[in-house]
């Protein structure tokens, strides 16, 4: 199975290493300002929307066409920060297993089914999250492709005549 391609955003972030032609997108129109969230967005979901909605738009990775996945993220947002939150209500209630365990109505101790909610939202955050490119390894290849040159020059500045 072959990597999924990478966006041509995010390619021109990274910079181009193998110095291949890049193909040319048809990008959709981008707004001068990042969309608004959808109107099912709310608590948290919303609240996260807001928080990376404008750095994904200005590198370019949000537009109009990237409204439902970004959406799909902060659901799974959402859902992973609810149950953590009831798990940590738990937690404080039962100083022996943390929430970690629950008497089912059998007698029968179970896993807790809110450790299995969080780790299916997590994991789906993750997954949404290596599609926008904001993972700390994503953030490292992008950083590697962006050209940086030190306040006042490099340290062979001024040597080529203009």
């Amino acid at each position: 199975m072959s990597n999924p391609p990478i966006p041509i955003p995010l390619r021109l972030l990274r910079g181009n290493p193998s110095k291949r032609r890049l193909p040319r997108e048809v990008a959709p129109e981008r707004s001068p300002e990042p969309p608004e969230p959808p109107d099912f967005l709310r608590g948290y979901a919303a609240d996260e929307w807001h928080r990376i909605a404008a750095g994904l738009h200005q590198i370019g990775l949000l537009t109009v066409l990237d409204v439902m996945p970004l959406s799909a993220y902060c659901v799974a947002y959402q859902h992973w920060r609810a149950a953590e939150e009831l798990l940590a209500q738990m937690a404080e209630r039962d100083p022996a297993t943390h929430g970690l365990l629950i008497r089912r109505q059998d007698g029968n101790v179970a896993r807790n089914p809110l450790l299995k909610a969080s780790r299916d939202a997590a994991n789906d955050m993750v997954r949404y999250a290596a599609e926008f490119g904001f993972l700390p390894a994503a953030r490292a290849r992008i950083a590697a492709g962006v050209s940086y040159e030190p306040p006042g020059g490099g340290k062979f500045s001024g040597l080529l005549v203009e």
